[in-house]
């Protein structure tokens, strides 16, 4: 439950740290780290950190990707 939780807080501040440097014209995290965090486990806090930041909002493939990623991944937090 911890590596969950931590995986998660990870996820979200991705979110955060890339909506930062898009302000800024800064590098910026690829959008493969965002999915593979979200992925790993994460997908609860980086759709969080999408809306809480209003990042990535507008791209198909998060509005839809994430979301999946949170439905499989409850899936699997109940299975076990």
């Amino acid at each position: 439950m911890d590596l969950f939780i931590i995986i998660n807080i990870i996820a979200f501040s991705l979110m955060g740290l890339d909506k930062r440097k898009a302000k800024k014209k800064q590098w910026r995290t690829p959008e493969s780290t965002l999915f593979l965090s979200a992925a790993a486990g994460g997908a609860i806090g980086a759709w969080i950190g999408m809306y809480i930041f209003h990042h990535k909002t507008h791209k198909k493939k998060f509005v839809f990707g994430i979301p999946l990623l949170v439905v499989i991944t409850v899936c699997l937090f109940l299975a076990v």
